[in-house]
């Protein structure tokens, strides 16, 4: 470095202190933890003053940098996805209020770190679990599917959307379970998935991600360790718009859990939802025998095909 240089640094306290980074991340390395704090504060520095692109930048260096250094779900990780997920959505709702005024921000920022809370997930995957994992896991999920109903706030080409579809069927691929045995469906549908952080982000049950997962391939009759459906979460949830849009992806209406109960019986009458769901307009007559067999206790193990014999224990 020149006296020049040393000179225009001086004048320039931003080019300075991004000097001071690069220094730290020469002498400690970039897998020590102190590197990524002290470039992700940077970045939220940025953010305060307006630089949201500058913000974004840095901080998707830091998230490359941890996702390259440290264990899958480190707590450091974790922290900076859930940081790009409160500031897409604060400059979301800037857009929104403001409108051509306001902070813009593009698909590919969304996407970009979309795509690396997938590749999360994965490299997880791919280790032995700690019991300590499962909450560090189910939160990851739970960043995903708020990345992805912001993301749903974005206009963008067909290109661009058949980009995010291949995304989220990465996803999906993966059958990932987060708490209870809740797959991505499930906690689409439920309203606890909106508790993620400090501040607000998405809100669930959202039909828009719903319909996105169904689309890629969302099994909507999976079950959780309750042997309860998507279905059955949505309804507790109280959420008919969204049982519906289940059933017309082919969620089974009759399918029982582990406490011998139907969605339909969960819903709560007070609210009304009731009114919304008809279940008899999707119940066929081999349901009402695959009921009528169970409550009975009429044998048929050994009598039927297996396949018959599936059917009538999901009732």
């Amino acid at each position: 470095t020149t006296a020049e240089e040393l000179e225009a640094l001086i004048t320039d306290p931003d080019e300075m202190r991004m000097q001071a980074l690069l220094i730290r991340e020469r002498i400690l390395g970039p897998s020590h933890p102190d590197t990524s704090y002290y470039i992700r504060y940077r970045g939220a520095v940025y953010a305060d003053s307006g630089n949201f692109e500058r913000c974004i930048r840095l901080w998707k260096y830091a998230l490359d940098m941890q996702q390259s250094n440290l264990e899958p779900l480190s707590p450091m990780t974790a922290s900076s996805f859930l940081s790009f997920a409160e500031l897409f959505s604060y400059v979301l709702q800037d857009r929104a209020a403001k409108g051509s005024l306001g902070t813009q921000i593009g698909f590919a920022d969304l996407m970009g770190v979309l795509c690396k809370g997938v590749r999360e997930v994965e490299r997880a995957l791919q280790v032995p679990k700690e019991p300590g994992d499962s909450a560090q896991f189910t939160k990851a999920l739970a960043i995903i599917l708020h990345l992805l109903y912001l993301l749903e706030k974005v206009e963008c080409t067909a290109e661009q959307e058949r980009l995010k579809h291949q995304t989220v069927y990465r996803l999906l691929k993966c059958a990932p379970r987060g708490k209870n045995g809740f797959t991505p469906l499930h906690m689409a549908v439920d309203k606890d998935t909106t508790n993620v952080g400090r501040y607000p982000v998405g809100r669930f049950p959202s039909l828009q991600v719903v319909k996105v997962l169904l689309d890629c391939g969302a099994d909507p009759d999976s079950r959780d360790f309750d042997n309860n459906t998507p279905l059955h979460i949505a309804a507790q949830n109280n959420c008919p718009g969204v049982m519906n849009a289940l059933i017309e992806a082919g969620a089974h209406m009759d399918a029982a859990n582990a406490f011998k109960k139907t969605a339909y019986e969960l819903l709560d009458e007070k609210l009304l939802a009731r009114s919304a769901v008809q279940p008899f307009n999707y119940v066929s007559l081999q349901c009402l025998a695959a009921r009528a067999l169970d409550k009975n206790k009429i044998p048929y193990k050994g009598f039927i095909p297996e396949e018959l014999e599936a059917f009538i224990e999901l009732h």
